[in-house]
């Protein structure tokens, strides 16, 4: 095997320099555009674009090119887009309960068939005059319903071939591979995989299909006339998306979470070589490349980039030797790419970073029901929802860039990318600052302490503080029910430009723990969040890496409180494993945070007292959560002061402690849950104390999820993890140089802990029959209302969040750019 990641090590110094062959004004057009992201990248898309849905998986290309076809598959609405690909507008769009990734055109282009879904089944639609029409569907199995032990299918990937008449099926949940005969719509086989397959494709000559085992790094390859598995072949880290060269002698796989493209000898059945498609070459996670296409006349790969917000092109026209071309800009997290003719259609995600926008789009008449493909009643929601419908996916088209265009499209790209190959091993810092400029160098801070609490915006809790930047009519959780954290952001520090890097709890707690957010949890949470499946589970949706594995690495001592600890006392990745408490309760919302903070004292003073307090803690805390109005639950004030009361405490146990001078405590959401801010519905509240932080400092450096992990890894000696918490901002303009061992005195609860949500009202109605056994079982939009009404008045109507795009301002070229 042949790697190609010297081969484009300095890609990003050459880009700086062949600018002198372009004009200046090029670049600063581009330029001038830029969005930057609340995760500290940015967007400078180009060429035209369209709207797509909620979360666009894939694209599918007529053979004739007259039609392109989309999938949308997120929280909100789910729909199928038919394009015409020539005239590059939308002919129709229809509305499907349940839909995910597989897409597929008859040759005759007479019928799209779209994979279901958790309702186990294929839908066939009829195209009739530049309309889908829904003509039938091809069972696999019972529909996935939210019933104990209810199993699922989860179709995905979909492959044709109209002379046999068969279907080729792929699988999610029962990792299998079905054979499907389109004249009796009947099951011929069934095959299983032993893991997650994400999609399939057919040879040119048919005779071969190919399959990219999501869970399994691996190429798993069918041979359709001995109807029979071959040998698979090994890749890369979830391989997901797959395109083969018109004579078929290589087949080109994605692999999302080592930022590489497999390129696969199909007569020989191996890896002839591995593509770097990094904008920075690295190992580290965050490229999160997950779609191939190739040009018209094969000689160029175009690789979607989704974490880097670009396109990778490289050349392929000698197969063992590619070289990198450059980089294209595209929008947020580009999930598909496809080449029609001379031209690049790239599904964006996450679209473009919304502007503020009051009701989003709506593919309904207000407050219409309308009924869905499979019989699902849906009312269209009129909020913007961060996990659907306020990230509406776009269609980026644009025309094969010439060599020129590369070049400033590759500029761009380079000034997008906060991520950089030194940031590895060091970061920016300050001459005599307790947080480290280089990895590996001392820090006077032995102990650090990490809370994750779960989902509330910036506004709704801190907007009452005169020195930061709020909204004091969102407020919810002010000073009188949260005087802990009110006081530790006025003590210490006041962080009123910090974002969590999570959209809900599914990722938010990767993100807070690993940096990342794999492509199979990126791509799966909105399913569960949408009530329409299990969404993302088992192992393929855990990250490579997390903090306590880069502790375990570098002989860190580690212990966790709860996070990444199952219900029933076990670890959910094996490097917790005899790296707990089982005296820690983990059941959720029917938990204080009061009765955790008393299990995880008994066991700190335990450590205490055998001088074994290891030096990196991760303790969860989760009632800030609220049980929403549920009748006979505890109201969402006594259940967020809870949470208060339980913070203080710990933060004034420690500093009480002889460890309190060389320790430090990071508190965060691991998400915002949707709440309202007047910024951005990722802006969250976040903390910090110990005996080198600062005292009454305000901060308004923007900060990331990412930036809380970066400053713990320089604290403890510990490399990043992926490109994002290698580039994050790390937070030394918190800390002094020199110590101040003033104790913190936590004040106590202004609210009755005790008191109860009444039975008998509407707020009680809405929340009866809802699971809150866990967090984020119930829709975010829901719990929000409930919320708002229950502290605002049952009548007072609902702000909506507002995503905020971020203009950063472009310096002016030099002359000889």
């Amino acid at each position: 095997m042949k790697t190609l990641s010297n081969k484009i090590l300095c890609l990003a110094f050459l880009l700086l320099t062949c600018n002198k062959f372009v004009h200046a004004q090029d670049l600063a057009t581009i330029e001038s555009k830029r969005v930057k992201l609340p995760n500290g990248w940015s967007l400078t898309p180009v060429g035209k674009s369209l709207p797509l849905g909620d979360l666009p998986l894939n694209i599918a290309i007529s053979k004739s090119h007259h039609y392109a076809a989309v999938t949308n598959n997120g929280q909100s609405v789910q729909t199928i887009q038919l394009l015409d690909a020539h005239t590059d507008r939308e002919l129709d769009k229809v509305l499907i309960s349940k839909a995910w990734g597989g897409l597929v055109f008859s040759a005759d282009e007479r019928s799209l068939y779209a994979s279901g879904g958790d309702n186990n089944w294929i839908v066939r639609y009829a195209i009739n005059n530049d309309k889908l029409i829904a003509a039938d569907t091809i069972k696999l199995g019972e529909a996935w319903s939210k019933k104990p032990n209810s199993a699922s299918i989860s179709p995905t990937g979909l492959a044709l071939d109209d002379k046999r008449g068969i279907l080729y099926v792929v699988t999610k949940l029962d990792n299998s591979l079905y054979l499907i005969n389109l004249k009796t719509k009947s099951i011929r086989q069934q095959i299983k995989l032993g893991t997650e397959a994400y999609t399939c494709l057919l040879s040119p000559d048919m005779s071969k299909l190919y399959i990219s085992l999501w869970g399994g790094d691996k190429v798993a390859i069918f041979d359709t006339k001995e109807n029979k598995l071959l040998d698979p072949i090994a890749v890369g880290d979830n391989p997901n998306d797959l395109c083969v060269s018109r004579n078929g002698k290589y087949l080109y796989v994605a692999n999302a979470n080592d930022n590489t493209v497999s390129v696969i000898d199909t007569r020989k059945a191996k890896v002839l070589e591995t593509l770097n498609t990094a904008v920075s070459p690295t190992p580290l996670s965050g490229t999160t490349s997950n779609s191939v296409a190739l040009s018209k006349d094969g000689k160029a790969l175009y690789i979607a980039n989704a974490d880097n917000n670009c396109l990778a092109v490289f050349d392929v026209t000698k197969p063992g030797s590619s070289q990198s071309r450059g980089f294209v800009p595209t929008g947020w997290y580009p999930s598909v790419v496809r080449v029609i003719d001379d031209k690049l259609y790239v599904a964006n995600a996450k679209g473009f970073s919304s502007l503020p926008n009051p009701h989003g789009p709506n593919p309904a008449a207000k407050n219409q029901t309308v009924v869905l493909h499979g019989g699902d009643p849906f009312r269209p929601s009129r909020t913007e929802y961060i996990g659907g419908g306020l990230l509406m996916g776009t269609l980026s088209i644009i025309p094969a860039p010439t060599e020129k265009e590369l070049s400033v499209y590759s500029q761009a790209v380079v000034h997008n990318t906060p991520y950089h190959r030194e940031q590895e091993t060091g970061a920016d810092g300050e001459a005599g600052n307790p947080i480290p400029a280089k990895v590996g160098a001392a820090s006077p801070i032995k102990y650090v302490f990490y809370i994750i609490q779960e989902n509330r915006t910036y506004d709704q809790v801190l907007s009452d503080m005169p020195k930061g930047n709020g909204d004091t009519s969102l407020l919810l959780f002010g000073k009188r029910v949260t005087p802990n954290h009110h006081a530790l952001a006025e003590n210490f520090v006041l962080l009123d430009n910090f974002y969590v890097d999570g959209e809900v709890s599914a990722d938010g707690h990767n993100w807070s723990l690993g940096a990342y957010a794999t492509d199979y949890m990126e791509k799966n949470w909105p399913t569960s969040y949408g009530n329409r499946g299990p969404g993302a589970v088992g192992l393929t949706a855990k990250n490579k890496l997390y903090i306590w594995d880069q502790a375990n690495r570098f002989n860190v001592s580690y212990r966790t409180y709860g996070e990444f600890i199952n219900a029933d006392n076990t670890p959910q990745i094996p490097v917790l494993k005899d790296h707990f408490t089982k005296a820690y309760p983990t059941r959720d919302l029917r938990d204080p945070d009061t009765l955790r903070y008393s299990a995880w004292e008994h066991d700190f003073d335990s450590l205490m007292h055998n001088n074994a307090v290891p030096r990196l803690n991760t303790v969860r805390m989760l009632s800030d959560h609220t049980e929403g109005t549920t009748a006979g639950r505890p109201t969402p004030f006594a259940h967020v002061a809870d949470n208060d009361l339980a913070v203080g405490k710990l933060v004034e146990h420690i500093s009480k402690s002889p460890i309190w001078e060389n320790s430090v405590i990071f508190i965060l959401e691991d998400d915002a849950q949707n709440g309202p801010d007047h910024v951005d519905a990722h802006r969250s509240p976040a903390y910090i104390a110990g005996g080198f932080v600062k005292r009454n400092f305000v901060d308004h450096t923007m900060y990331s999820t990412s930036s809380v992990l970066r400053t713990i890894e320089l604290i403890l000696g510990l490399p990043p993890m992926t490109q994002y918490d290698a580039s994050a901002n790390a937070m030394w303009r918190c800390f002094d140089k020199k110590s101040d061992a003033t104790p913190f005195k936590s004040f106590p609860s202004n609210i009755n802990l005790n008191e109860l949500n009444p039975k008998g009202t509407k707020l009680a109605a809405m929340a009866k029959g809802l699971d809150f056994t866990g967090v984020d079982r119930v829709p975010d939009e829901i719990m929000n209302t409930m919320i708002w009404k229950a502290i605002k008045g049952e009548y007072a109507p609902v702000p909506t969040p507002v995503r905020a795009a971020f203009v950063k301002a472009v310096q002016k070229a030099d002359d000889d750019d």
